[in-house]
């Protein structure tokens, strides 16, 4: 379920140069498991729940706020709350949240292993390997920004929709083999990603 669902906004988040990148930061957070309460109201209180997350998973401890409400320091220092979200890997808490927002069956298969693997690794019964990882964060980086766009199903479907922009492959064509957040392919995924929702060009 959606738990970031912004139905009202505050200073300095109203500000346009604010409110794309805080929304895509708590969403991205949602995806990585991050977000422990509803997110309704886009303000300070919101974005204090998201900071304290963050430190516990051990991101973004010397990203420092503004203590005043400016709508250029703080569009800088949401900026470098996403360099560390996507600088991030958590597979703690982004194995069950991708499972339950895509299904082990989706996710196993976009990761490129077996299902009896992911349910280990979901479990906790095995530690997950970098690489797995590396993808894990990926996918939850662009459910995260599809999220802006499309509901749990929706998302789901995009994976296996073709896009002209992949060639006429869809994402989960793309992401097969042995592949990386870094290869090409995946990069026009989540270019592609990005484009429907909120997401900064980070």
């Amino acid at each position: 379920m959606n738990k970031v669902h912004i139905q009202s906004v505050a200073s300095p988040y109203d500000d346009p140069r604010v409110a794309p990148l805080a929304a895509s930061a708590l969403s991205r957070a949602e995806a990585m498991g991050l977000c422990s309460s509803a997110v309704g109201r886009l303000d300070s209180g919101a974005m204090d729940a998201l900071e304290a997350r963050l430190a516990e998973a051990g991101i973004a401890r010397l990203v420092q706020r503004p203590a005043g409400s400016d709508p250029a320091e703080t569009a800088g220092w949401l900026r470098a709350l996403h360099e560390a979200l996507v600088g991030s890997p958590v597979p703690r808490t982004e194995w069950p949240a991708l499972s339950r927002s895509l299904g082990l069956d989706l996710l196993s298969r976009l990761l490129g292993i077996s299902l009896s693997s992911a349910r280990r690794y979901l479990s906790g019964a095995r530690k997950t390997p970098d690489v797995v990882a590396g993808r894990l964060h990926f996918l939850a980086l662009v459910a995260g920004d599809l999220a802006g766009a499309y509901n749990e199903i929706g998302v789901r479907r995009w994976f296996d929709r073709r896009r002209s922009a992949l060639g006429g492959k869809t994402p989960a064509e793309v992401l097969t083999g042995d592949w990386s957040a870094e290869d090409d392919g995946p990069e026009r995924v989540r270019e592609l990603a990005g484009a429907l929702g909120f997401s900064p060009a980070t």
